[in-house]
């Protein structure tokens, strides 16, 4: 990413087709109870003018999936990483048993752009143009824009990023996707999701026990940091990379340069309590002559 594009996103706004996206439609009179039992957030709060962000859990609490729902008059429709498709669609319709519940694929059906700034202009609805929601999905103000079957597109009066570059904004704005950071090793408040994508106050659901626990006590294997280039090899900054102290503590797990300051900068997932904001980690091999160091620079969840 231009250090130019970059300002301008942060100033005039932007878009990025993220078309690709699995989606899927739930229907049925026990659509909303029957997903509050699979997710970490509160459906019963889904609207129709703001999406919704939850994480799909497992019995050990760890991350299946993250999704984005909103609600319509008969139907939740929500939408996943596109790698997800198939895996999560499958999870979710394995425990709708006596559920008045129907899962259906809209993937290829609706389209999906988001609007990074202030909202687009026109109509929300099918019949309406479009139906458009509030969604700071890449830790920016935001709105998905839901394009039903036969819409035209939308007339956006805005730059379009490529792939590539809505992949440098969310590493830059500490936002974690699968399968970098949410994955089915790692829990939601680990990725700093506790506030934004869970309800500790919903009830049961699949994995619930375990996270209200780490709730309680606070306690949890990793933290997500946030990190900076410091100084030495910068060749070495790639997903998977160990960072140290004395010992191993944590491993990259997204990478991109920063377009201002031209340094590395990422994800990592670091040891809780084994890191503070300025800690300067060692990459590599633990071979100081030729490696390098990260400096964390923010911790998203503390």
């Amino acid at each position: 990413m231009e250090a130019a594009l970059y300002q301008t996103i942060l100033s005039q706004g932007a878009c990025v087709d993220l078309s690709t996206r699995a989606k899927w439609r739930l229907s049925g009179a026990d659509r909303v109870r029957y997903l509050n039992g699979q997710v970490t957030q509160d459906v019963r709060s889904a609207s129709s003018d703001k999406a919704l962000h939850a994480c799909v859990t497992n019995v050990k609490g760890r991350i299946e999936g993250d999704i984005f729902i909103h609600a319509n008059a008969d139907s939740l429709l929500f939408d996943a990483p596109a790698g997800l498709r198939e895996f999560l669609g499958a999870r979710l319709e394995r425990y709708i048993i006596a559920d008045d519940a129907l899962l259906e694929d809209v993937t290829d059906s609706w389209r999906l752009w988001h609007c990074i700034g202030a909202a687009p202009a026109g109509g929300d609805g099918p019949g309406n143009g479009f139906v458009r929601l509030i969604n700071n999905r890449f830790g920016l103000e935001g709105h998905d824009l839901w394009l039903p079957p036969g819409s035209p597109s939308p007339d956006l009066a805005l730059t379009q990023l490529s792939a590539e570059d809505a992949e440098t904004l969310r590493i830059l704005q500490g936002v974690p996707t699968w399968p970098q950071e949410l994955n089915t090793e790692v829990f939601p408040p680990e990725a700093g999701l506790e506030k934004t994508a869970m309800s500790f106050t919903k009830g049961c659901y699949i994995g619930q026990e375990i996270l209200s626990r780490i709730k309680t006590t606070g306690k949890m294997p990793n933290v997500l940091a946030m990190w900076e280039a410091a100084d030495g090899d910068e060749s070495l900054l790639e997903p998977g990379t160990t960072l140290s102290l004395d010992r191993e503590i944590g491993k990259i797990t997204s990478v991109t340069r920063h377009p201002i300051s031209g340094q590395h900068v990422g994800l990592a997932f670091i040891r809780q309590g084994f890191a503070s904001l300025d800690s300067k980690l060692l990459v590599g091999n633990g071979l100081s002559s030729i490696a390098t160091h990260v400096k964390i620079s923010a911790l998203p969840n503390q």
